[in-house]
């Protein structure tokens, strides 16, 4: 304080000595005053306010002065204002400032979890103008945290399924607690604890989870779902504050039914039968019972042959219905060389048995332990056994077209159960009735000729013949035996036109041929005209190009008038066997395509005008042929009247033929037709009608 005395006595000496220095009588305007105290270097004292949260008052209470730490003297002439977070913006009205003294006030509690910290813009106001004197400063303030909040799950409740064998341990029930205190400090420090659990074992703790704030369940010990299928366990949380605040939380934990209880079976030995060579069918079932829950994977069992079932005889599945063993036979069992086969079954569980340790905390949980067995004599009943082929499928080699009474195959025939002596066979296939067979030998013989263009033989030239041998047994047995018989070929076919109608839209067209032999018998073929039976413009009209393969190319050499051509055609295949056929070609217009456009309408319609016109036409021959009924010409009726009708049209003219005057025509005017045809014969110098039509008309006086 008393340097501040000093400082303000020497800022007054300055003062003083500078007004002695004028000369006159000077006193110092106001205005000189401020922009003396603006060049002057003043300093405001701000620093960071910190006030404690939920302070209970009494309010308004006083938070912080602002003061100049070198001209307090001068501080009467400025206003001081605040503005920002606590007074201009949201909370509004926490804070407020003296306008002359500058002392900032708190006028509410504030809560620290909502705003833990204000920063307030803090200026010097020139009383008089009301401009700023000064940039803006500010200044913080800080809530101090107190232990308001007490630590909160984020599930009140939690509900969790936990299986019976699951592992002594982690518990999956994860428990995440929170504090809205100030982080990292006592009050958000929070240390969790099991308050209890119902019913007490096995005996569950809480462990923190390192680095995390969460918290997880442990146990030691083993779960027994047939005792105990819910835990309901306590946890309480509480945090490090003064003084200290808890909340807790409940966890039910329901226990899942695991495999601890093997299967066992209903009994001790099974006993069945099977018919020799039977199979595909279902011979025995076994039941187990199962303390687990049904339906689970825990109780469904799994069944298993562990021996006798070497060759692969049979087969054991689960009834998902039962819960039983279904044992079946899928291949058949020969009586001659096994009468009973022992088959031993086990059984197991589809999810693995679990058994609980008891030699303490690191004993093991899961404990393997052999399934149950039991074992299935299964007896094989004799039957009669059907005769045996010495080869099931025999292949024979012909060639086809062969003189018939050719014995293609006997066969060799075995019957362990059977006289063979007393074996008969029985043709079963022979689709085209090309052979016979011989009801005591098997004898195979044909009876017609094979042709292997038959739609009966088969694309690789096989024909398929089946046949039966059947004992003599009670009941009889059959055996069934397969003949390919391959046949070879020969050249039996000849060439012929795959289409012998072909529509030529330019001066080509490709005539294919088939021969249905193959190679060396069949095509490629070649070609030639035929013989044109005198016609000697066949070969001025056509050629062959190409005249060799699988095809032929017909060229027409001539523009041809559209119609039908008949064009004969000479084919050899590559035996030289010869063939004669003849093609239609129908040349016409195609346009743009390759088929012939359609001709136009024959019928057509006329219209109003056209039949006008008709009608017209009518009415004048009617009255043509009336004035020719009314002609006369002499008092005689005119007879004849000729007409020709050309193309260019008929005139009218009177002929005047006679030198001398010649007799008049009596009657009424007559309409004269006279024929225009300049072919006439010139007869004494004067050209005379077509024969038939006369010259005059009218008989001379």
């Amino acid at each position: 304080m008393g340097k501040l005395s000093l400082l303000q006595l020497i800022v007054s000496i300055m003062v003083a000595l500078a007004l002695a220095h004028d000369a006159g009588n000077y006193t110092m305007n106001k205005r000189e005053k401020r922009e003396l105290l603006v060049r002057s270097k003043r300093r405001w004292v701000l620093s960071t306010i910190e006030l404690v949260e939920e302070d209970p008052g009494p309010f308004p209470k006083i938070a912080t002065q602002m003061f100049n730490d070198r001209t307090p003297m001068l501080i009467n002439n400025y206003q001081f204002r605040i503005s920002g977070t606590g007074v201009t913006e949201e909370p509004m009205g926490v804070f407020s400032i003296g306008e002359t003294d500058g002392v900032v006030s708190v006028h509410k509690p504030i809560d620290r979890e909502t705003y833990p910290f204000f920063h307030i813009n803090f200026d010097i106001m020139d009383k008089e103008t009301g401009n700023p004197v000064d940039r803006t400063l500010g200044f913080d303030v800080a809530i101090k945290d107190i232990n308001d909040n007490e630590p909160y799950f984020e599930n009140l409740v939690t509900k969790a399924s936990v299986k019976e064998s699951l592992p002594e341990g982690y518990l999956p029930v994860p428990l995440i607690v929170k504090d809205r205190d100030e982080a990292n400090t006592e009050n958000s420090a929070i240390s969790l604890r099991v308050l209890s659990q119902e019913p007490a074992e096995p005996q569950i703790n809480l462990k923190q989870v390192e680095g995390t704030k969460m918290s997880q369940l442990t146990f030691t010990g083993c779960f027994d779902y047939d005792k105990v299928k819910m835990y309901k366990v306590t946890v309480e949380a509480k945090d490090h504050g003064k003084p200290a605040l808890s909340s807790t939380a409940v966890v039910n934990l329901h226990i899942i039914d695991s495999n601890t209880h093997q299967p066992v079976f209903k009994n001790k030995t099974y006993n069945t039968q099977v018919m020799e060579m039977e199979s595909n069918r279902e011979i025995l079932r076994v039941a187990v019972t199962d303390a687990d829950t049904p339906n689970t994977p825990a109780w469904r069992a799994v069944y298993s042959i562990v021996k006798g079932n070497e060759e692969g005889n049979y087969k054991i599945e689960t009834d998902p219905k039962t819960n039983e063993g279904i044992l079946t036979v899928i291949k058949g069992k020969d009586f001659e060389k096994t009468t009973v086969t022992n088959v031993e079954i086990a059984v197991e569980n589809e999810e693995p048995l679990f058994v609980c340790g008891s030699g303490g905390p690191n004993s093991p949980k899961t404990l393997t332990a052999p399934p149950q067995r039991v074992n299935v004599a299964v007896k094989v009943i004799d039957v009669n056994d059907p005769p045996e082929f010495d080869k099931k499928v025999v292949d024979v080699y012909v060639k086809e077209e062969e003189v018939t009474g050719k014995v293609l195959y006997t066969p060799k025939v075995t019957d362990v159960d059977s006289d063979v002596g007393q074996i008969r066979y029985e043709l079963v296939k022979d689709p085209a009735g090309w052979v016979t067979i011989d009801n005591k030998t098997g004898a195979v013989t044909t009876v017609k000729k094979m042709d292997r263009e038959s739609p009966h033989v088969n694309k690789d030239n096989i024909y398929t013949i089946l046949i039966h041998a059947i004992d003599d047994g009670k009941p009889p047995a059959t055996a069934t035996g397969t003949i390919l018989v391959h046949l070879g070929d020969i050249n039996d076919n000849i060439p012929s036109l795959v289409e012998k109608e072909l529509v030529m839209c330019g001066n080509k067209v490709i005539v294919p041929v088939e021969d249905k032999d193959k190679p060396p018998f069949g095509c490629p073929c070649s070609f030639s005209l035929g013989v044109d039976n005198g016609d000697k413009t066949l070969k001025s009209h056509w050629k062959l190009d190409p005249a060799n393969g699988m095809e032929a190319g017909l060229v027409s050499l001539k523009t041809l008038p559209y119609g039908n051509y008949t064009v004969p055609l000479v084919i050899l295949d590559q035996q030289s066997q010869e063939a004669h056929d003849i093609v239609q070609v129908i040349v016409c217009d195609c346009g743009k395509g390759d088929k012939c456009r359609a001709s136009l309408p024959r019928s057509s319609s006329l219209g109003p005008a056209a039949i006008g016109l008709l009608l017209a036409g009518l009415l004048l021959l009617l009255l043509l042929l009336l004035f020719l009924l009314l002609c006369q010409c002499g008092g005689k009726t005119f007879t004849h009247l000729p007409l020709n009708l050309q193309e260019e049209g008929n005139q009218t003219l009177i002929k005047y033929n006679e030198e001398a005057g010649g007799s008049a025509c009596k009657g009424e005017p007559m309409l004269i037709l006279t024929p225009t045809t300049p072919n006439r014969e010139v007869i004494d110098g004067m050209k005379q009608a077509t024969p038939g039509i006369p010259v005059e008309l009218c008989e001379s006086l």
